[in-house]
């Protein structure tokens, strides 16, 4: 039977899906559940909506056309005795468990069985190295660790006293399929504290280290009800996110935000990135909500999107802000408009177009339900019109990190003057639309006028040539510094003289004198293991330059010899 517990997070869930399409209404009625001292999500939501339950849970399709489904009466059952067996190994609450998995059906049931058990998530990419394991077991305390064969090698080298576990069998390593021999597992009850940890983080470290974000049993369950809401999702819908295990992004919409719903989450694994497969997928299983970072998307609109979007009724950009070509494209083709939203690994959604409310081109939309979002002057600590994203502590912000582990110095950094601090820079419109504008050590001054580097390219973008683009700032003598762009060049164009003048003459043509780029070279852009762009070392790059005293000469420059146009 329901506890309380269940039966007011239903409440919650239930006002925003009657809500649908009613911003403003959610806004004006939504209050977060109490949901009293103690809460498990896997316990007191998933197996209450799952026992019983022959709907489809999980769908899986492989790159051969291979196909599984699992049920939500599977799924509960399944990770009941995944998490009975690694009791039977000594894990339990309050230990962190590192999941190295990829998207396949025991990274769902183990992220279950590890919360039943109370032990705490440690979600980790398939992308990383010897040299991340380690850093990531040492600070991360590691009890355990789940692993394909497939990556056994990298811990051969990684110290530390951890149990070894491996879902398809490997020499020395703890046999994963044994959690199925336990045939009839004995159902978890509530064991966590509302403020028990349960998600350990590392976020994709695009300007430092990457850092260690703690959850607890409430900041991502609860708060991802916002998500939920942000991407539209009804009971019953068929789920596409694209996204890497071991990253937030994959929790917030590969995991609670589509079981909240009650909806079916649908995955297409691929070894690489296939537009015409993955569209013939989304059309063949009749996808109703697709979620995709502006990669994919700008990927995408590459192919011919000629046959319609099938049964999508939502489409979603999320990750990075998505640039206007590609929304308008979308819409041309499906009748779709792709809606994109802001949030972090320290928070769950925050700003949101969200579906049926009025859109305003290039803004990411209005706070989310329930959510405290500020914009505050970063020189005066005042509320601003511009200025950097926060939330007001003094609201109590529920889906919030309760902080970075073992680092006392940046959690008060993060939490100065009674805001949380995101660390991004946007303006807001009178009738609160939100519009992104970049990061705070991303965004630069040029000849005293404020740059954006999304805005910039954001037109790059438009270019042909242009598959991406990193913006930075180039010291100049006379401007403090001018906007570089970075340009990694689409299919069939060639780094050459001519390719870069076009470029140039595209952004010249498309923006105003006071933000034209003024530089540019065709360059591998460094990335996180997440694929964000390390702008950082980029912006490292032109200042050792600066520093030498010799300009880059792989670079081209806008000057009136060779496009004329006054420098």
């Amino acid at each position: 039977m329901p506890g309380a517990a269940h039966r007011a997070y239903r409440e919650a869930r239930d006002l925003l899906l009657e809500r649908y399409g009613d911003h403003d209404g959610a806004c004006a009625q939504f209050t977060w559940p109490e949901l009293g001292e103690s809460f498990n999500w896997a316990v007191d939501w998933f197996d209450v909506i799952a026992r019983g339950n022959r709907d489809t849970a999980l769908w899986i399709v492989e790159e051969d056309g291979s196909e599984a489904k699992y049920r939500f009466d599977e799924m509960a059952h399944r990770s009941d005795q995944v998490g009975r067996w690694l009791e039977s190994l000594g894990i339990g609450k309050g230990d962190p468990v590192l999941l190295m998995l990829g998207n396949q059906v025991e990274l769902w049931e183990s992220m279950l069985a590890v919360m039943k058990i109370g032990a705490i998530l440690m979600p980790t990419t398939t992308a990383a190295g010897t040299a991340d394991l380690a850093d990531r077991i040492d600070r991360g305390r590691a009890k355990a660790v789940i692993a394909n064969a497939a990556d056994v090698a990298k811990f051969a080298d990684v110290p530390g006293e951890f149990l070894r576990i491996c879902v398809d069998g490997a020499a020395g390593w703890l046999d994963y399929r044994e959690a199925y021999v336990v045939d009839r597992p004995d159902t978890f009850t509530t064991t966590t504290a509302a403020t028990d940890p349960l998600l350990w983080y590392f976020t994709s470290g695009t300007t430092s280290k990457p850092k260690l974000v703690q959850h607890n049993q409430v900041s991502y369950p609860l708060g991802h009800l916002t998500t939920m809401y942000f991407l539209g999702l009804r009971p019953g819908d068929l789920h596409l996110n694209i996204s890497s295990p071991g990253w937030a992004k994959h929790a917030w919409s590969c995991f609670f935000a589509p079981w909240i719903a009650e909806a079916t989450i649908f995955v297409y694994n691929y070894s690489r990135f296939d537009a015409v497969g993955l569209l013939n997928q989304l059309r063949r299983a009749e996808v109703t909500t697709f979620c995709a970072p502006p990669t994919v998307w700008r990927m995408l609109i590459q192919a011919d999107l000629s046959g319609g979007g099938g049964k999508l009724r939502e489409a979603i950009g999320a990750g990075e802000p998505l640039n206007p070509e590609v929304i308008g494209h979308v819409r041309r083709e499906w009748g779709l408009t792709i809606r994109d939203g802001f949030g972090q690994t320290e928070t769950t959604a925050l700003v949101a177009n969200t579906a049926g409310a009025p859109l305003k081109a290039g803004s990411m939309g209005r706070p989310l339900p329930g959510v405290p979002v500020v914009i505050v002057d970063p020189l005066t600590g005042e509320l601003a019109d511009e200025g950097e994203i926060c939330l007001d502590l003094n609201a109590t912000p529920v889906n919030l990190m309760t902080g970075y582990v073992d680092d006392d110095e940046k959690n008060l950094a993060v939490t100065a003057g009674g805001y949380y601090h995101t660390g991004d820079v946007a303006s807001r419109d009178a009738d609160g639309h939100i519009t992104y504008i970049g990061r705070t050590d991303d965004v630069f001054k040029s000849s005293d006028y404020k740059v954006s580097p999304f805005e910039l390219e954001s037109v790059l973008i438009e270019h042909p040539a242009v598959a991406e683009a990193a913006v930075v700032p180039a010291p100049d003598p006379t401007r403090l510094a001018v906007p570089k762009a970075y340009v990694a060049l689409a299919a069939g164009w060639e780094a050459n003289e001519d390719t870069a003048f076009q470029i140039l003459r595209h952004a010249r043509e498309h923006l105003p004198p006071y933000l034209r780029v003024r530089r540019v070279e065709f360059y591998e852009l460094p990335k996180t293991i997440s694929g964000k762009i390390r702008r950082v070392e980029l912006r490292a790059r032109e200042q050792a330059a600066a520093d030498s005293g010799q300009p880059i000469a792989s670079e081209w420059r806008d000057d009136a010899r060779t496009i004329g146009v006054t420098s």
